[in-house]
């Protein structure tokens, strides 16, 4: 009975988790802030209530588009959020988008599947704005030419081919 008088009385007090706590989380996962393309797209809704997560919070992409955050509390009967990411919109007719990969530049290739990920250096054969698929090519010591492949531009220095 006190347990509950305790519990009843921390949750009236504000004991509520750290929204600002999971926006940080949330940064340090994408490696963007909040209203940064990449970052989450706005803060968690202030008007949420949830209960403190006891065990920690596990971040997770929702899926391979890297459209959303999963944030989810470890506890028994933890709760999760989805947590949109900011996309890169079209550009203004007027404002040419910012190239992040140009011609010649030498860039991680990220090769990701279901629960795995290697990368290998490589050189960009084009140039493009991140979001764009572009072809690149792997980086060998040795004889002969390594194929050349498309690979999506996630930020400069890092393009990212998805496995099925």
């Amino acid at each position: 009975m006190i347990a509950a008088l305790l519990l009843a009385a921390g949750t009236a007090l504000g004991g509520f988790a750290d929204l600002d706590a999971v926006d940080r989380q949330v940064a340090v996962f994408t490696g963007f802030p909040v209203g940064a393309v990449g970052g989450a797209a706005t803060p968690v809704d202030r008007r949420l209530k949830l209960r403190p997560c006891r065990t920690g919070l596990a971040l997770s992409w929702r899926s391979a588009a890297q459209d959303s955050v999963l944030v989810q509390c470890g506890d028994p009967d933890g709760w999760r959020l989805f947590v949109p990411v900011r996309r890169a919109g079209p550009a203004a007719p007027d404002a040419p988008a910012a190239l992040a990969v140009k011609r010649g530049d030498a860039v991680s290739i990220a090769v990701e599947g279901d629960g795995f990920s290697v990368s290998q250096p490589g050189e960009a054969l084009e140039s493009g704005t991140i979001g764009a698929w572009i072809r690149v090519r792997p980086v060998v010591v040795g004889k002969g030419r390594p194929a050349e492949m498309h690979a999506q531009i996630v930020r400069p220095g890092l393009v990212s081919l998805q496995l099925p």
